[in-house]
């Protein structure tokens, strides 16, 4: 679900699209296509693997024309192949459509199309796109109208983009949540379009970008926004510098406030390739474990530093209760000093952004070297814990440049739980049915990080509120409770304000002793199997005058009662609520480091990576 580029205007569509992707092409792909119109036919060219297959493939079979878009491919639903490459196009060749994000309710679409008759081409939620913006034109006088209509009847954050040989004058784009971006390149009779700007900052420094909920109509000497109802809105032509470090934050003032928002393409792209929503099943082929070895398996240890120890934690509750395999946490600098018992029935799962941290490789090396099996959760392909281990998940976020983790974070409690779900398949503990629930969870993890971002502006203003205080609580429970700890984390990594992360359960064993009118107190309370005892710590805290911000249930009115600020997460199942539940912490941290005017991607004293003990 990564790059989609489009472009119409005087020149040859096909190199513009092709070069446009290729600056794309770090955010990682497992297919390419584009699509053209010649000679008033749309020819599609196709092909798995790197952009360079699909530039011979278009060398062999040239296409040229005026008007094209163009994307490349992390598969989510059906593998990576041809046939669900994008672009895709409908039952009459004359729509074309490419997308980002996850359509959480295309098997009731494809079941509802399939009735009237359409025929499918491809194992793809994206194909559903296309077929209803065919079957919409036919009741409808314009491009536009269909695409608007399609739109609404979709589910989940996306990014998509429409041409049609009926229309050939005209690009549709639009942009639903938070699936990446949508910016519009304005050029001299000529306009593009992309999910990110380095696609086009070559041809045009005039950009527009779409906010959630609009679609554009883009033509060779104009543009137009709609809301998706249809009215006008106006926009903004922001002048975008010639500068690469510019260029890559986009919209956002820092790295970190872009990856925070990149959340829900990251945890789409994290999902992408791995799950099988019709069937109900995760494949993680990489790990290279079969039904056998997992079987045998006796006990794991998750190894990490920082935040990864703390989606290392998270871990643990999930496989515990998913898979039924006893699990224990360490800190990797310390993992190796204690002499851990190991062995062959014994894996140790290491997390690491960088897969070079220092700690980490060391503590993999001990596991090694004690016969046990070693798996590597890592963001950096080719990376020393991806070489060295027996087997890895790679999480598939694109880089990060903000020195405190936020992608890489939630990305790997995703493949935390891809990786429990599996376990527990292969071991049997799973009923089918419970098993088909866990899957289908994962389709509408996307679109609930998209709700969660929705409500920034609710964050800023509570930051402003915490903006000068010197010390902060964090408290959580069970799955909750790793993300007090990293909540306090990010907030001590970039704001510099003294946080501490603590077990909700613990408080009156010696926290409660610091809690006044001047210490804020962040309580993890979403509706979870622990909610009932949150709601008591809330009332503990505020029984001596402690300021409370909740991250809490949308809906919940306890919470509405009792709480001093509110960050609404999205009603979520328990064992996703971390993802969630992070996410507010994040934009927390952010706003109120940044209303402070500190240096947010570069927090003093901290590298990226720590590759020294």
């Amino acid at each position: 679900m990564c790059g989609i580029v489009g472009y119409i205007g005087p020149q040859n569509a096909t190199p513009i699209i092709l070069n446009g992707l290729k600056r794309l092409e770090y955010r990682g792909y497992d297919s390419a296509g584009l699509a053209v119109l010649q000679n008033g036919q749309l020819e599609v060219r196709r092909e798995v693997g790197k952009l360079s297959r699909l530039a011979a493939l278009v060398n062999e079979q040239p296409v040229s024309g005026n008007i094209g878009i163009g994307h490349t491919r992390w598969a989510t639903h059906g593998e990576p192949s041809t046939r669900n490459a994008h672009p895709h196009v409908g039952m009459t060749g004359d729509f074309v459509v490419v997308h980002n994000g996850i359509v959480e309710n295309f098997m009731e679409l494809r079941s509802e199309l399939s009735a009237e008759g359409v025929i499918f081409q491809s194992e793809t939620d994206t194909e559903v796109i296309v077929h209803l913006v065919e079957r919409f034109y036919s009741k409808e006088s314009t491009l536009e109208e269909a695409a608007r209509k399609t739109f609404t009847q979709l589910r989940g954050a996306h990014a998509i983009v429409v041409i049609s040989s009926r229309e050939p004058d005209k690009i549709i784009a639009a942009r639903i949540g938070n699936a990446g971006g949508v910016v519009i390149g304005l050029g001299d009779g000529e306009m593009f379009v992309a999910s990110d700007m380095p696609a086009i900052l070559e041809h045009t420094r005039r950009i527009v970008f779409l906010e959630s909920l609009q679609m554009a109509v883009i033509k060779r000497d104009g543009l137009e926004v709609l809301n998706m109802e249809g009215e006008k809105q106006t926009y903004e032509v922001v002048s975008v510098s010639w500068d690469p470090v510019a260029a890559e934050k986009g919209e956002y003032r820092h790295f970190m406030h872009k990856e925070i928002h990149e959340q829900v393409r990251s945890l789409t792209d994290t999902i992408a390739g791995r799950v099988d929503f019709e069937k109900g099943f995760v494949r993680l082929p990489e790990l290279n474990l079969t039904e056998e070895s997992a079987r045998k398996i006796k006990k794991i240890y998750i190894t990490a530093c920082g935040t990864a120890y703390h989606a290392g934690m998270v871990g643990k509750v999930l496989i515990e209760n998913i898979a039924r395999i006893p699990v224990e946490t360490d800190i990797a600098s310390e993992f190796r000093y204690r002499n851990p018992i190991l062995g062959p029935d014994i894996y140790v799962i290491a997390i690491s952004q960088s897969g070079e941290t220092a700690d980490t490789l060391a503590a993999m090396e001990e596991a090694r070297s004690k016969g046990s099996r070693t798996w590597a959760i890592v963001n950096a392909i080719g990376s020393q814990a991806m070489r060295v281990s027996d087997g890895y998940i790679s999480m598939q976020t694109g880089p990060e440049i903000g020195v405190a983790s936020t992608k890489a974070f939630t990305a790997p409690l995703v493949d935390l739980y891809m990786l429990a779900v599996l376990l527990g398949t292969l071991r049997g503990t799973l009923s089918e049915k419970d098993r088909r629930q866990l899957v289908a969870n994962l389709a509408h993890v996307p679109s609930m990080a998209s709700r969660c971002l929705e409500r920034e502006d609710d964050i800023q203003a509570t930051a402003r509120a915490l903006l000068n205080t010197s010390h902060c609580l964090y408290l959580g429970r069970g799955i909750n409770m790793p993300i007090a700890y990293e909540g306090a984390l990010k907030l001590k990594e970039i704001s510099y304000i003294h946080a501490e992360g603590y077990p909700a359960g613990e408080m009156k064993h010696g926290p409660i002793a610091l809690i006044d009118k001047n210490m804020p107190v962040v309580v993890l309370a979403p509706r979870d199997p622990w909610y009932e005892k949150m709601l008591s710590q809330i009332e503990q805290a505020k029984a001596r005058g402690g300021t409370v911000i909740a991250v809490a249930t949308e809906g919940d009115e306890n919470i509405e009662r009792l709480a001093d600020y509110k960050l609404w997460i999205p009603q979520t199942p328990w064992v996703l609520s971390p993802v969630m539940a992070v996410i507010p912490l994040q934009l927390l941290a952010y706003h109120i480091a940044s209303l402070r005017g500190l240096d947010v991607d570069q927090p003093r004293n901290l590298a990226k990576s720590v590759t020294v003990e």
